[in-house]
């Protein structure tokens, strides 16, 4: 192969996701736009899985013509071998979890290093650990798992946000690879913070996904 035929290669090389969702889908429509928009440029939507069958991520999945099922989760060692087995059925690279609310065990994720994404709605801290300093000094306790929106306004913090992160085993703990932080006002609810949120984690897993396509591009040069 010449180097010409080489670097036109390596521009036309194609990254394969999937979106692991559980409902709306509102952070799979953006990257589902940004696709159709140019802003992905060699990224493919190869694959949309969810947990409930009545997720509207689901519909949108199949209006813009991407293969999505309902896969039940009644026993997570079979529905997560069911999900390798489509993962590879579909050659698909990198596993973007956008509101899937089920936790992978520790047996897929270490089949796939750096290969899964998750969107966690707050600001988790680089290793693990337990707080996180904020951009103006203010240390916050990090939050895991489920309901931490409601969480960020019990404790009455000032600041919450969204973290993109690697996952691994443990919940939560994978290496960051993004984040933004999000004022939180006086009066705000649930809701309205949530869909504050949305904003910011919109923005960030497409620059992720544009950043881990990039950069497969060049490791495979």
């Amino acid at each position: 192969m010449s180097g010409t035929e080489q670097r036109q290669s390596t521009s036309s090389r194609t990254l394969r996701i999937a979106v692991l969702i559980s409902g709306n889908g509102s952070n799979l429509q953006a990257l589902i736009d940004a696709v159709e928009e140019g802003q992905l440029p060699g990224v493919e939507i190869a694959l949309v899985i969810s947990n409930q069958a009545d997720a509207q991520g689901l519909q949108r999945a199949l209006q813009h013509k991407i293969p999505a099922l309902y896969l039940p989760w009644k026993k997570r060692a079979e529905a997560e071998a069911r999900v390798a087995t489509l993962l590879d059925l579909f050659q698909v690279e990198l596993i973007v979890l956008a509101g899937f609310m089920r936790i992978l065990g520790a047996e897929f994720t270490v089949r796939y290093p750096q290969r899964i994404i998750n969107l966690h709605p707050s600001l988790l801290p680089d290793n693990g650990e337990e707080q996180y300093t904020t951009s103006d000094g203010t240390t916050i306790p990090a939050l895991r798992g489920i309901n931490v929106v409601q969480q960020a306004l019990d404790l009455g913090l000032p600041v919450t946000g969204s973290t993109v992160h690697y996952v691994i085993p443990a919940v939560d703990a994978g290496p960051v690879i993004s984040r933004a932080e999000i004022r939180i006002e006086a009066g705000d609810t649930e809701e309205i913070l949530h869909e504050k949120l949305k904003g910011e984690e919109h923005r960030l897993i497409v620059a992720v996904v544009r950043a881990y396509a990039e950069k497969q591009r060049l490791v495979n040069a």
